[in-house]
């Protein structure tokens, strides 16, 4: 039982060590340029390894977006935690995605520049994804109408734009690699967005570099 349980454990750290090491190469080449070998090589793993655990490259890629997206819903659930009022919530959610793309540059460029090549089923999960982080602000939005904080709006229009708005900051940080921080942009965007749903007091709990 033992040696079945410590050959789990070293599958399953090949198997995060693959996607590390995949994230990396995808992230530096691109998908279309990326080869199994070169993800092989730099996880320390034979090419037959790597086979072992995904039948290619389209299914290293699609893991990658899933356990990426596992990992930004983690935060954001955090994020959320700590807030009660829903305009609060809706920008605390947003904080997290950029917080969490600012700390991992690498993750950023896979998720917004080097995944457009990936195909369609890879933008089809990307699009799922994108529709779920719109709905988490859209729901926060309308708590926010329903509780009279905003008066009544289109909210998924809102909440699309919010999110587009966010996903075009990243997307121009990650390209100009300026500035540093995305808190920066965030900081002048901020306000915009609360201003756009007739929101525009501050909001102090999940205020940018709390």
């Amino acid at each position: 039982m033992k040696t079945a349980t410590n050959g789990q454990k070293r599958s399953q750290s090949r198997h995060e060590r693959i996607l590390d090491a995949a994230l990396s190469v995808f992230a530096r080449k691109g998908y279309q340029e990326a080869a199994v070998e070169e993800i092989a090589a730099q996880s320390h793993t034979s090419k037959g390894g790597v086979y072992f655990h995904f039948p290619g490259k389209q299914a290293i890629f699609l893991a990658l977006l899933e356990r990426s997206a596992g990992r930004l819903r983690d935060k954001v659930d955090e994020a959320l935690e700590a807030e009660a009022d829903p305009i609060a919530r809706a920008d605390a959610a947003l904080l997290a995605v950029l917080r969490t793309f600012s700390r991992h540059r690498t993750l950023a460029r896979f998720f917004l520049v080097e995944a457009l090549g990936a195909g369609r089923e890879f933008h089809q999960r990307l699009a799922l994804l994108n529709d779920e982080f719109a709905g988490l602000i859209k729901a926060h939005l309308d708590d926010a109408v329903a509780a009279g904080l905003i008066e009544p709006i289109d909210t998924e229009v809102a909440a699309r734009a919010w999110f587009g708005a966010l996903y075009a900051v990243i997307t121009h940080w990650v390209l100009s690699k300026q500035p540093a921080s995305l808190e920066e942009p965030y900081n002048a965007l901020r306000p915009l967005l609360l201003r756009s749903v007739g929101a525009d007091q501050p909001i102090a709990a999940a205020a940018v570099g709390r």
